[in-house]
C-alpha cells in the first residue's frame, strides 16, 4: 500500500464498520412514524426490520464465501453499493412494498464486518492486526447504540425519509474509501464453490416461516393459506438440512453440531436473538405508545444506548466470571438477565422512561455475556481449521433468531390485542409480549445450562493461571467475532 492508503486504511475500515452498523439498525425507531406515514398496520411496517435482518443471514455465509478468496474487495464494493442504493430507494419509496425491498437491500450490509475484518488480518502486521480486528467488533456492537438515537433525531427533526437518504449518503462514502483504500486480493485463492441451492432453500424457508406468522392472525391459522406457508417452510428446512450434509461445499457445516459445544452456542444464540429482538424492537415502540410514554422517535432512539453500554462493559468482565465461575455458567447467567430486564419492564414499567432505560441496561449485561461467551465456547471445542465453519453457523443462527424475532413480535401483539390487522396493541399486549419474551429468556438459560453437561469425571484440576489462560481465550474470540482462525464464514 502506499504511504497516503497505509494511514487511512485503519480509519476508512472502521468508518465502513461503523456505517455499516448504523445502517443495520434503521429500522426499529422508526416502525410507529412509517406505520403512520404509508397508513399500514404496525406488523405490517415491521417488515421494514425484518426483511433487513432476514437479508442479513441468508448473505452472510454467501457474501463470506465470495469474499474469501480473490474477489474480495469487488464483493465489499458490490454490498456497500446495494447499502446506498437500498437507502436512496427507501428514502423515495412511497408505498411499503417499495420501502420493504430497499431495507432489504441494505441487509447486504449486515454481511460486512468480517469482510473489513480479513482486509485488516490481511493487510496489516500481525502485531497490529489483532487490535484493529477488536476495535471493529466493539464498532459492530457500539453502532447500533449510535445508530437509534441518530437516526431518530435525524427523523424527529426532518422525516423518515431523511433518516434514510442520511445512510444512502454515509454509504456512499464507505464505498468510495473502500474503493481507494481496500487492496485487491486477486492472488488469493478461490475457496471453493457457492452453495446457492442452500442459500435459496435458507430463505424460502425463512420467507414462508414468517409471512405465515405474520398474516396468520389474519388468515386464520387453520387456514389453508398459514398451513400451505408451514408446510412449504418445513419442507424447505427439511430438504435444506438434507442438502448441506450431502453437498461437498456446505452454506453452513451442520455436522459441527456433534460438538456439544457448538449445538449449546447456536441453540443459545438463535433463542437469545429471538427474545432479544421482541425485547428491541418493541421498547421502541412502547416508549413512543402515547398511552405508555408518549415521547418522540428521537427519545425512543436514546433508550437504546444503555444497551450499547452495558453490553460492552458486561462483554469485559467475562473472562473474570469465566475464570472464577467456569465457562458453563456464563451463558446461563446472560440469558437470566435478558429474562429480568424484560420482567421488569413488563410488570413494574412500561409507563416511566426511567424503566426504559434501566430495562436496557439490563439487557445489554445479558446480551454482552452471552454474545461474547459462545465464541469462545465454539473455538475450544473444534479443530483450528473447522474454526471459520463454525462461527459461520453461530452467525446464521443468531441471524436467523433475529429475523424471527421480529417477526414473532408481530403476531404476539396481534394475538394480545384479539387478533386481526384492525386490532391496535395498547399496553398491556406489550406487556404480555415482554413476559413471552422472558419466557424465552429463561428457556434459553435452561437449554445452555443443560446442553452444556457437567465437567468430565476425572478431569484433572485445572489451575488459576490455566482458566485465566482459557478465558483470555475466549475474550480474544470474541473480539474478532466471526473471523479468529480463518477470517470468514464459510
Amino acid at each position: 500500500m502506499s504511504v497516503i492508503r497505509d494511514r487511512a486504511f485503519v480509519p476508512g475500515l472502521l468508518f465502513i464498520g461503523t456505517v455499516v452498523s448504523i445502517i443495520s439498525s434503521l429500522g426499529a425507531p422508526l416502525i410507529p412514524t412509517i406505520a403512520n406515514d404509508l397508513h399500514t398496520s404496525l406488523g405490517s411496517a415491521q417488515w421494514s426490520l425484518t426483511a433487513t435482518m432476514l437479508v442479513g443471514a441468508v448473505a452472510t455465509p454467501v457474501v463470506g464465501r465470495l469474499g474469501d478468496g480473490p474477489w474480495r474487495r469487488e464483493v465489499l464494493l458490490f454490498c456497500l453499493g446495494c447499502v446506498a442504493a437500498g437507502g436512496a430507494l427507501a428514502a423515495v419509496a412511497g408505498s411499503l412494498p417499495v420501502l420493504v425491498a430497499g431495507r432489504a437491500m441494505q441487509g447486504m450490509g449486515l454481511a460486512l464486518m468480517p469482510l473489513t475484518m480479513a482486509a485488516a488480518r490481511d493487510a496489516l502486521s500481525r502485531d497490529r492486526a489483532p487490535g484493529v480486528i477488536a476495535a471493529l467488533s466493539v464498532i459492530a456492537a457500539v453502532g447500533v447504540g449510535l445508530g437509534y438515537p441518530l437516526t431518530g433525531l435525524i427523523a424527529n427533526a426532518l422525516d423518515v425519509s431523511a433518516a434514510f437518504w442520511f445512510g444512502a449518503i454515509m454509504s456512499s462514502v464507505a464505498f468510495l474509501l473502500a474503493l481507494l483504500m481496500v487492496p485487491s486480493t486477486r492472488h488469493a485463492k478461490t475457496q471453493g464453490r457457492i452453495d446457492l441451492v442452500g442459500a435459496a432453500l435458507v430463505a424460502v424457508g425463512l420467507v414462508t416461516l414468517l409471512i405465515a406468522l405474520e398474516k396468520g392472525a389474519d388468515w386464520g391459522w387453520g387456514s389453508s393459506s398459514t398451513v400451505g406457508c408451514l408446510v412449504v417452510a418445513v419442507v424447505a428446512f427439511a430438504v435444506w438440512r438434507w442438502h448441506e450434509l450431502r453437498t461437498h461445499d456446505p452454506l453452513v457445516d451442520l455436522r459441527l453440531l456433534r460438538h456439544r459445544a457448538v449445538l449449546t452456542a447456536n441453540v443459545s444464540g438463535l433463542l437469545i436473538g429471538l427474545s432479544m429482538y421482541l425485547g428491541i424492537s418493541l421498547m421502541t415502540q412502547v416508549v413512543q405508545l402515547p398511552e405508555a410514554m408518549g415521547e418522540t422517535v428521537f427519545v425512543s432512539g436514546l433508550v437504546l444506548l444503555p444497551f450499547s453500554a452495558t453490553s460492552f462493559l458486561a462483554s469485559r468482565l467475562v473472562p473474570t466470571v469465566q475464570e472464577r465461575m467456569g465457562t458453563r455458567i456464563t451463558i446461563p447467567i446472560g440469558c437470566v438477565a435478558i429474562g429480568v430486564a424484560t420482567l421488569f419492564f413488563a410488570v413494574g414499567g412500561a409507563t416511566e422512561l426511567w424503566t426504559a432505560f434501566v430495562t436496557m441496561a439490563i439487557f445489554g449485561v445479558g446480551v454482552g455475556f452471552t454474545f461474547s461467551a459462545m465464541p469462545g465456547l465454539i473455538v475450544r471445542a473444534v479443530h483450528a481449521d473447522e474454526t471459520s465453519s463454525a462461527m459461520s453457523l453461530y452467525q446464521v443462527s443468531r441471524y436467523v433468531g433475529f429475523s424471527i424475532g421480529s417477526g414473532l413480535a408481530v403476531t404476539l401483539l396481534r394475538a394480545f390485542s384479539g387478533g386481526g390487522a384492525s386490532a391496535t396493541p395498547d399496553l398491556d399486549a406489550y406487556r404480555a409480549t415482554f413476559l413471552v419474551a422472558t419466557a424465552l429468556a429463561v428457556f434459553a438459560a435452561s437449554v445452555a445450562w443443560w446442553l452444556a453437561g457437567p465437567p468430565a469425571e476425572g478431569r484433572p484440576r485445572v489451575s488459576r493461571a490455566l482458566r485465566r489462560r482459557e478465558a483470555e481465550e475466549g475474550e480474544v474470540a470474541s473480539a474478532g467475532l466471526e473471523m479468529l482462525e480463518s477470517p470468514l464464514p464459510r
